[in-house]
């Protein structure tokens, strides 16, 4: 479905992804997991085209997606309703009158019908438990709603890809298992960043790891990666202090 060749991001000379290739299979679900500063929101952010590789290319389809495929109407309609990304932050994705309306105006920018957009809206707002807040603005909604609504808003285009970066970071233990249960149902692609060593085997079962050099350092099955101390340690997901009073190590996950 994806494919990365090569590809490396720098931005003021500074870079953030380097040599990075693998392919995502349709119906996968793949987790991206790399300390802070790794580059997972920048890989993410390249998928969904909102920056483009500084060297290498990226394959949607078998299409290549570069500045130039955009002007293409019929490539840019497809691809901004089938690739979505949730950012971590999610206020700022929200910036209409009411709940309504942010779920709302994907479709309407698309061109769905009202009706047609009305029950897309409720369905999903029904799922997520978004319903009584219909007519509220979403700058009165807690953290967590915002997130649950800014999740919804990408879902009522039923997106082929989807890209999430940290999405539980703003959730409660009960509202994190609900998300989990809730990706493992949807038929989409769905690829999850995240550098919660404990959430990472409930969020896929392929992992990518992005090491502190910017590179690919892993690729394959997620138990296989956790219960690997030196890959742990090399990816900067572990560290080793060494004991004050007596030889020896103890190691700490993030």
């Amino acid at each position: 479905m994806i494919e990365l060749r090569e590809v490396y991001y720098s931005y003021d000379h500074n870079i953030t992804l380097k040599n990075i290739s693998f392919k995502v299979r349709e119906g996968e679900k793949v987790v991206l997991l790399g300390i802070n500063g790794s580059g997972k929101s920048t890989l993410l952010k390249l998928l969904n085209a909102l920056i483009f590789p500084t060297e290498g290319a990226y394959y949607y389809k078998g299409e290549r997606v570069e500045e130039k495929s955009f002007k293409n109407k019929d490539f840019r309609r497809t691809f901004r309703r089938e690739v979505a990304l949730l950012f971590q932050n999610p206020e700022v994705m929200l910036f209409n009158p009411t709940v309504y309306d942010e779920m709302a105006f994907s479709l309407r920018q698309l061109g769905f019908r009202e009706e047609e957009t009305r029950e897309k809206v409720e369905y999903w707002a029904d799922k997520f438990g978004l319903s009584p807040l219909l007519k509220s603005p979403p700058f009165e909604l807690s953290l967590g709603q915002k997130q649950r609504l800014a999740l919804a808003c990408l879902l009522v285009l039923s997106p082929k890809l989807l890209l999430l970066d940290e999405p539980t970071a703003h959730l409660d233990p009960k509202s994190t298992g609900w998300l989990v249960d809730l990706l493992w149902e949807l038929p989409c692609t769905i690829i999850t960043s995240t550098h919660n060593l404990s959430l990472a085997e409930e969020l896929g079962d392929r992992l990518l790891v992005l090491g502190q050099d910017h590179t690919l350092i892993y690729d394959g099955r997620i138990e296989d990666f956790l219960r690997d101390e030196e890959k742990l340690l090399k990816a900067g997901l572990l560290h080793r202090h060494r004991y004050r009073d007596k030889g020896g190590y103890h190691t700490h996950g993030f």
